[in-house]
């Protein structure tokens, strides 16, 4: 199981080496022969005006009492993106959450909304970037949702285990990976009492190598615009934008995610016409 309090203090150490002595006006000890690759604990604590003991017990993964001003002084000497500075707060004073909540089904609108978007792949996520819900442009595009078991309809177990979604990603498929990755830990330290998270990504770990590396180097990144070149076996080469957008009336859902053609493009014509075709089928399997 993941542990926050562990995450927590792998996390600061992850950062705290990143950072050099001199990049925080500090002067560089050590005359070759220092053994500490960035910042050593004391030098942080210096840096950022708290005690040495108060950050020890930060880095050892106890946030109690910790407050939010502490947390953006030690951010500022990390250097910490906005992401990773979101990601930092909510592991070290993790909000009160209810645990385990069953998903429940998305509202009938709401897939009435995704089935009006005919040229717009979408896909509703859930808490871990499950997929709860999708449209048939979607289905054209990434795989047949609705044949894959629900315990193994999340993006990680289509970017990390099937050899199709991989195949069709190429050369992008090691940045996409990596990116998902990073937006597991932000919706991990979002939802923090929620079991269902944790053991997925353990699942994950266990079955790829490759994922419980870049688990590990503890990339934090919220992925809310991509831009995808996908080789896609009936039509080819597909260039798509995809925007995540927020469902602020459904907590439980991570969101809406859209997928685009430039208009005018090749990719947009080769996309109506992928829809077009898997249209034509499944109208022919109509009794």
């Amino acid at each position: 199981m993941v542990d926050r309090a562990v995450e927590l203090s792998e996390f600061l150490k992850s950062r705290r080496a990143r950072v050099r002595p001199e990049d925080v006006g500090l002067p560089y000890k050590g005359n070759g022969t220092r053994r500490v690759r960035g910042l050593r604990r004391e030098e942080l604590a210096l840096a950022a005006g708290v005690s040495v003991s108060h950050y020890t017990r930060l880095e050892q993964g106890n946030g109690r009492n910790v407050s939010a001003e502490v947390l953006d002084a030690i951010a500022d000497v990390l250097r910490l993106t906005g992401d990773e500075r979101v990601y930092l707060h909510a592991l070290a004073r993790p909000a009160h959450r209810r645990h385990d909540v069953a998903q429940a089904p998305i509202r009938p609108g709401l897939q009435r909304v995704l089935d009006s978007l005919v040229l717009t792949p979408a896909l509703v996520l859930g808490r871990h970037a499950n997929v709860v819900a999708w449209n048939r442009a979607a289905a054209a595009v990434f795989a047949d949702f609705a044949a894959i078991p629900e315990e193994r309809r999340t993006i990680a177990h289509l970017i990390f285990l099937d050899e199709d979604v991989k195949r069709m990603h190429g050369e992008g498929w090691p940045r996409l990976a990596r990116e998902h990755v990073a937006q597991l830990r932000v919706l991990a330290a979002r939802h923090p009492q929620n079991e269902q998270i944790m053991e997925h990504i353990d699942g994950i770990c266990r079955q790829n190598p490759e994922f419980g590396r870049l688990w590990h180097e503890h990339h934090v990144a919220a992925a809310t615009h991509r831009d995808y070149v996908l080789d896609h076996p009936v039509v080819g080469e597909l260039r798509l934008s995809a925007e995540l957008v927020g469902l602020p009336g459904d907590p439980e859902l991570q969101g809406m995610d859209l997928f685009a053609a430039e208009p005018g493009s090749e990719s947009e014509d080769r996309l109506r016409r992928l829809i077009a075709t898997t249209t034509r089928a499944a109208s022919s399997r109509l009794p």
